[in-house]
């Protein structure tokens, strides 16, 4: 919006041609949505604390966490509203990938919302059934993966590797498929994730940095042909959206840190794993985002093979999935999870980065 109302002006005044920079949009979305979350933040937990949306805390889980009960849930909120407002502010409205990545953040963070709401108002300890959540999660996915195969370039359908700089397959019509997995497992994955005092939200955000930078960079033609990667015409807008979800993110984590005043709930996590999936399908980092945010594929691991170990032969692997709660079982404290659980996620999204000359 800025853009189109400002930038016109250069006719006039030169300053107004700092606008078409991309750095300088996004620098100011991040601290745009920072400054939204930090504002608006106290008078969220206070509003959610009146309506009794709180926790629901595992009786099953690490008894340290039930000093947690009582604190107000729902929180993605306040990250969506900052992240939403500010890209409208910001980011180039007349650039489809804003509005398919809005789409999904307000796709996804409904779905949350919705299971969130289910879960407080309507006593529903479980929220949305499993198949129902699946089927709404799917059903975004597969809205999101139309728009962007209907629109799509001569990268679209190839499938890239980190290290190799040629692509090693044509996915053709099985992009579909392999794109709506993507999605609805890396939506999941931050949820999983989203267990501990500011853990899922550090991860993200340092997620959200590394795709800034590799939003940035594949959508500039020089760079791209330099590092020897695909050019997706015009996704450089992805980087303020990327640094508008670390502004949020950072603002966030100002009220989710240990001990936290507030928690994000599925109506954050859902959405933030869906929109870091979507960027990754239209910058053709697919691969990478599994190494990138490696820590949220552990989560999820975690689980599957608890389950499917448990189902086998009545024994556990783990002491308790995901992931972060085993350790938590072993008496590591919440805190040394957290931060070691960030350290593995920087060295994974420094690893992710160096990818693009280690090829």
């Amino acid at each position: 919006m800025v853009l189109k109302l400002l930038y016109p002006l250069v006719k006039y005044f030169s300053f107004f041609n700092i606008f078409q920079y991309i750095t300088f949009r996004a620098a100011y979305a991040a601290l745009t949505a920072l400054l939204l979350s930090l504002l608006f933040g106290p008078w969220l937990i206070q509003k959610l604390k009146r309506l009794n949306l709180s926790e629901s805390i595992r009786e099953d889980g690490p008894k340290s966490h039930r000093a947690k009960s009582g604190t107000p849930t729902m929180g993605g909120i306040l990250i969506l509203f900052s992240i939403v407002v500010s890209v409208l502010l910001w980011q180039d409205l007349s650039n489809l990938y804003t509005w398919i990545i809005l789409l999904a953040t307000v796709g996804y963070g409904a779905i949350g919302l919705t299971d969130d709401y289910l879960k407080k108002f309507r006593k529903k300890s479980r929220g949305l059934t499993a198949g129902v959540k699946f089927a709404g999660q799917t059903a975004v996915a597969l809205l999101i993966v139309a728009l962007l195969f209907l629109q799509r370039g001569e990268h679209t359908t190839l499938l890239y590797i980190p290290f190799v700089k040629k692509a090693v397959l044509d996915l053709s019509y099985l992009y579909i498929p392999f794109a709506v997995v993507l999605l609805v497992g890396y939506s999941n994955a931050v949820n999983l994730t989203d267990g501990l005092d500011g853990l899922a939200v550090g991860l993200v955000i340092m997620v959200g940095l590394t795709f800034a930078v590799l939003s940035y960079l594949a959508g500039r033609a020089d760079y791209a042909a330099y590092l020897q990667i695909p050019f997706i015409r015009r996704s450089w807008e992805l980087a303020v959206y990327c640094l508008a979800l670390v502004g949020a993110s950072v603002g966030f984590l100002w009220f989710n840190s240990h001990p936290a005043e507030i928690m994000m709930g599925d109506t954050g996590s859902l959405s933030l794993g869906g929109v870091i999936g979507v960027i990754a399908l239209i910058i053709k980092k697919e691969i990478l985002l599994l190494l990138v945010g490696g820590v949220f594929v552990l989560e999820v691991l975690s689980v599957v093979i608890q389950v499917l170990y448990f189902k086998s032969t009545g024994k556990r692997v783990f002491k308790m999935a995901p992931l972060h709660h085993h350790f938590e079982l072993l008496g590591w404290p919440e805190s040394k999870v957290v931060i070691r659980f960030w350290i593995l996620g920087g060295l994974l999204a420094i690893l992710g980065l160096s990818t693009l000359k280690i090829q």
